[in-house]
């Protein structure tokens, strides 16, 4: 397989997939918006045409960071997901502004909308997609962070960590959430306003849509910020590496452990002590080894090690609070 055969197989398979989904959904949406004239069902358009568009761009930038480190770019491609992910933010910031615009214009002059029975359907199709794609991008949390649902179970695991997620995952995960809420709210919108006459729930449905997206867009504008400066390793990665390094029995103390997480993956540093009286051909084989068990870790993409000899000062604690 070729090497662009092999990066679009390791792209964000939660991304892709929304795509697909949420550019079906724009296409039926836009048209029974059409019809109807109803101003939930345009800013439900708008969203799935916002979703569509960044997932695209999502699963390109996902497939771009999986290529291999360069002479020129010694540390890889990873943060052009977060760089990717930034560019969808905007595009999902300007489509709020314009489905806000449209809330308010409706709550001034409200426009009687048609096709009761188009606008249900499609809406209950859209919560059935949207709803399906985020049990996907649930299930692909949990896969990438290897949580244990067995207690907590799926909903309640993806919750909880969701900020170990690859930063594709994260944004189908945002956005399909507030994509199956923004499809609800107007599926009590276009009820309301054929059975009880409220067409202001209407633009009010339509606003709280954009108001959700615009705190998608902070949310995730955020995470891939501070990806992109560069943030620390969770601690449960940190005892991870830490533990896989003290399991070697040459190694006798970390002096020194800096874990930065580089798109989906993490670049290690480490300076670690070696028992005293090894010769150097001893020691580099240790190092080489540790190296080689941590790259093996599908989660670490880079290892950087020094080696020092043992000073007798234990300095490493697992439960030491970097905070």
């Amino acid at each position: 397989m070729s090497q662009l055969g092999q990066m679009i197989k390791q792209g964000n398979t939660s991304s892709g997939i929304a795509a697909l989904g949420n550019t079906c959904l724009a296409i039926i949406k836009a048209i029974a918006a059409g019809i109807s004239g109803s101003g939930t069902m345009f800013a439900s358009a708008m969203h799935s045409i916002a979703d569509a568009v960044n997932q695209g761009f999502v699963f390109v930038g996902s497939v771009l960071a999986e290529k291999k480190p360069t002479k020129k770019f010694p540390a890889g491609f990873g943060r052009v997901i977060n760089l990717v992910c930034m560019v969808a933010v905007i595009v999902v910031t300007v489509m709020a502004y314009e489905t806000i615009l449209k809330g308010f214009k409706l709550l001034q002059y409200p426009e009687e909308s048609s096709n009761f029975l188009l606008n249900l359907i499609v809406l209950l199709i859209a919560v059935v997609i949207d709803g399906s794609i985020l049990l996907k991008a649930m299930k692909e949390i949990v896969k990438e962070t290897k949580a244990d649902i067995s207690a907590d179970g799926l909903v309640r695991s993806a919750f909880q960590n969701v900020g170990r997620a690859a930063p594709p995952t994260r944004l189908v995960f945002y956005e399909d959430i507030v994509a199956t809420l923004g499809a609800l709210f107007a599926l009590v919108a276009i009820v309301f306003a054929e059975f009880f006459s409220f067409s202001l729930l209407d633009g009010i449905a339509t606003i709280l849509i954009g108001f959700l997206m615009i705190g998608v867009a902070f949310k995730v504008g955020y995470d891939n910020m501070v990806g992109l400066i560069g943030v620390s390793a969770p601690r449960d990665v940190e005892e991870k590496i830490s533990n896989l390094i003290l399991g070697n029995p040459d190694v006798t103390d970390i002096r020194r452990l800096r874990i930065i997480q580089e798109g989906r993956t993490y670049h290690v540093e480490a300076y670690i002590e070696l028992r005293s009286g090894m010769t150097l051909s001893e020691a580099t084989q240790t190092k080489t080894r540790i190296a080689a068990k941590l790259t093996a870790d599908h989660d670490v993409s880079d290892v950087v090690l020094g080696i020092l000899e043992d000073d007798g000062v234990r300095l490493w604690n697992p439960k030491y609070d970097l905070e």
